[in-house]
């Protein structure tokens, strides 16, 4: 999935989230597994009156700028929760691994 930015839209209005904002949105979202990014495209695609998507064979492309700001709070939302998700996941992995030496491993010095 591929997302776009132009610091205006049409009407010329100034987004209401800065350039800087929507770019580390659209890393963010570039960067997730394939499932978050088609969760990505369900919120906008609920939206379809207000959301373009555009896609070709190399995916979907959408013009964060153009994106109401209601909509971007719901992507940040996403992001943020698919956030906490990944760090709970690795914390639990970790604390998996840590139990696993401590108490499954062979004890060498019988």
């Amino acid at each position: 999935m591929e997302l776009s930015l132009q610091e205006n839209n049409e009407e010329g209005c100034i987004p209401e989230f800065s350039v800087s904002e929507m770019n580390q949105m659209r890393e963010k979202i570039e960067t997730m597994s394939k499932f978050n990014q088609i969760e990505v495209l369900r919120i906008l695609h609920n939206y379809n009156d207000d959301v373009i998507l555009n896609e070709n064979k190399y995916g979907v492309h959408i013009n964060l700028s153009e994106v109401k700001p209601e909509i971007i709070e719901k992507l940040k939302k996403y992001i943020s929760y698919v956030n906490t998700q990944e760090i709970t996941l690795n914390q639990v992995e970790k604390q998996k691994e840590n139990f696993k030496n401590t108490y499954f491993t062979k004890d060498i010095k019988k």
